[in-house]
């Protein structure tokens, strides 16, 4: 594994990158939650990359892990500008070209945007992502912000992040503001034209299954578009159910068409 920091979006990044197993195989980049890091991601990563075969990407947004402090509030547009324009850049500055992008809550919606803004993605999967905002997705964030300030959450959070206050804080107000209530991204999904794998956890306290429902809606120039629906699972379908999540990543991988880039070495 090659680690070390990178610049997009104006700021030094952490990454981590897993070398490829197999020949032929696209770049897998993973893309974090609200609260998540390279650290954060745990073994996921080096599992995922072990029965893909695929070079693997994880890196820390801005304001998280060990990547730059966050310096000002996030504005309502913070995952659109993420998909927009930052991860553009991640992407060229470790020459990754067409990748398959798997992304986690705020991560899942990033890459939604990224790939409906037309860049060249061979595939995406979104775990537990966001298309608008829901009632229970509010509850549940206050709830956080409640439990940020009266249990131990940050200190088990101040393990994966050089800031933790300005990194939950950063997170939290946004999700939380008036403002927030009016953002959605529905309108990028028609411009995604790779297969997509859709994964919500039945007992997930963050959304529901109105989320990817309205992917299969949206994303109609999309050659497929799967849905995983897994019982037992709440928000975080990588740590609830590892291994159904990365044999679904496998067949969803092994089924692309990999007339792409092969994964270039480190």
């Amino acid at each position: 594994m090659h680690s070390g920091f990178l610049n997009a979006g104006g700021h030094r990044l952490e990454y981590h990158l897993i070398p490829a197993h197999q020949i032929n195989r696209p770049t897998l980049v993973l893309l974090h939650e609200g609260l998540g890091s390279v650290a954060m991601w745990r073994d996921f990563p080096s599992r995922l990359a072990a029965v893909t075969g695929c070079r693997t990407l994880v890196y820390s947004r801005y304001g998280y892990g060990q990547s730059d402090l966050l310096e000002a509030p996030f504005g309502t547009d913070y995952m659109h500008r993420e998909g927009r324009e930052t991860l553009s850049e991640v992407l060229a500055a470790l020459e990754i070209e067409s990748p398959v992008l798997i992304g986690h809550s705020d991560g899942a919606s990033i890459a939604l945007l990224h790939a409906g803004a037309g860049h060249p993605v061979a595939g995406v999967v979104v775990m537990a992502p966001h298309c608008f905002v829901e009632d229970i997705s509010i509850s549940s964030i206050a709830a956080a912000r409640v439990a940020f300030e009266t249990t131990d959450l940050p200190a088990k959070l101040g393990k994966y992040h050089r800031d933790v206050n300005r990194t939950f804080r950063g997170w939290n107000d946004i999700w939380l503001h008036p403002d927030f209530r009016a953002w959605n991204i529905e309108d990028c999904l028609p411009g995604i034209r790779c297969p997509i794998l859709a994964i919500q956890g039945e007992d997930d306290e963050y959304g529901s299954m109105a989320q990817i429902e309205a992917i299969v809606a949206g994303a109609r120039n999309s050659p497929s578009v799967e849905l995983l629906r897994l019982a037992d699972c709440r928000h975080s379908a990588h740590k609830d159910q590892t291994v159904a999540v990365i044999e679904a990543i496998n067949r969803f991988v092994e089924n692309l068409d990999l007339a792409v880039p092969s994964a270039q070495t480190p």
